[in-house]
């Protein structure tokens, strides 16, 4: 579950990028009760679902480079630029910067979790 997670949450990060440039070309602005809450709302609640998971994996495999503050940053700066996504205002470099940033977290941890499951297979098959 953890691992299809994280995989929906790199998706989504590239979705808010192309929802950003649609946005910008279009030159629109959505309505906020209709559009903007109902899919950050959607995105809060899995965050938070995933942070708490994440955070009980971190804490009982204790990998060398994923922290707890990391899925933290990572939840803080999701849950904003979800919902940035929708305005063209958004400064373009620093809305793509959060991404990045948000990405490569997920990416280091997506590969912790496959490195664990095949760990774990290893070791159910010997």
């Amino acid at each position: 579950m953890l691992l299809s997670t994280t995989e929906k949450l790199l998706e989504e990060c590239d979705a808010c990028w192309q929802r950003f440039l649609r946005m910008r070309e279009e030159d629109t602005s959505p309505d906020f009760f209709l559009e903007v809450k109902p899919h950050a709302d959607t995105w809060h609640a899995i965050l938070v679902t995933w942070q708490s998971e994440s955070e009980k994996w971190i804490l009982l495999n204790k990998p060398k480079y994923m922290h707890n503050t990391q899925i933290d940053n990572a939840l803080d700066a999701m849950d904003q630029f979800v919902v940035q996504s929708f305005y063209k205002a958004t400064s373009k470099k620093r809305f793509y910067q959060s991404i990045q940033s948000v990405k490569y977290t997920l990416e280091t941890f997506l590969r912790y979790l496959r490195e664990d499951g095949e760990q774990y297979a290893s070791e159910k098959n010997d």
